[in-house]
């Protein structure tokens, strides 16, 4: 039942809602058996990578600071988006109309971009970015090239290039974060990728 409903919910299912309907006695049972589904969830490491058309995205994870709170020198916390934020990094790397995998890195910089990238995606594909300079020169090493779209410019999709599909994942994510967690603590996020990474393929 607890496989059930973690794989027939979108946006996932808490652990709270796992101990009503499971009629556990602890939050700590219901919490403990959900981190065992998303561990058997997690991706095969010998799953052939991704091919034809990848899009390669990257997004940050993680709750607003409350209004009004202070950091320790006293100065107001500001909310940043996007780079310098202290958010978790999440990227996501998704064959189009295909399979999905999904990576915590600990910075956004060319080195982890490009790594997971050689990792998870086939040299005969094709990589569909935003106008990152980061993923600068990433196409020559595969046989489809590199292409983007320039969101600071409103550039969305331009025949056929475009990365609306992993940005369809992220909003999944972060419906998840903010409507059923409500928190994921760093150490435990990569779990929650790969649950949602699995809801993804199936």
């Amino acid at each position: 039942q607890a496989f059930y409903s973690m794989c027939s919910h979108k946006k996932g299912v808490s652990a709270i809602q796992l101990q009503r309907n499971l009629g556990l006695h602890s939050y700590q049972s219901a919490w403990f058996l959900a981190h065992r589904i998303r561990l058997a969830m997690k991706q095969d490491p010998l799953a052939s990578k991704l091919g034809g058309v990848v899009e390669v995205d990257e997004t940050y994870v993680g709750g607003k600071p409350r209004k009004g709170k202070r950091d320790a020198s006293g100065n107001l916390i500001v909310n940043k988006r996007g780079r310098g934020t202290k958010k978790t990094p999440v990227v996501a790397l998704v064959e189009r109309d295909g399979r999905i995998r999904t990576r915590v890195v600990e910075h956004v910089n060319a080195d982890n971009l490009k790594a997971a990238i050689r990792e998870n995606v086939s040299p005969k594909a094709a990589i569909h970015t935003d106008e990152l300079s980061l993923y600068d020169g990433i196409g020559h090493e595969f046989e489809g090239g590199h292409q983007t779209v320039n969101h600071s410019q409103g550039e969305y999709a331009r025949d056929g290039v475009n990365t609306n599909t992993a940005e369809s994942f992220f909003a999944l994510l972060k419906r998840g974060v903010h409507g059923t967690f409500h928190h994921i603590s760093k150490t435990h996020l990569p779990r929650y990728c790969d649950e949602f990474s699995f809801r993804w393929d199936e």
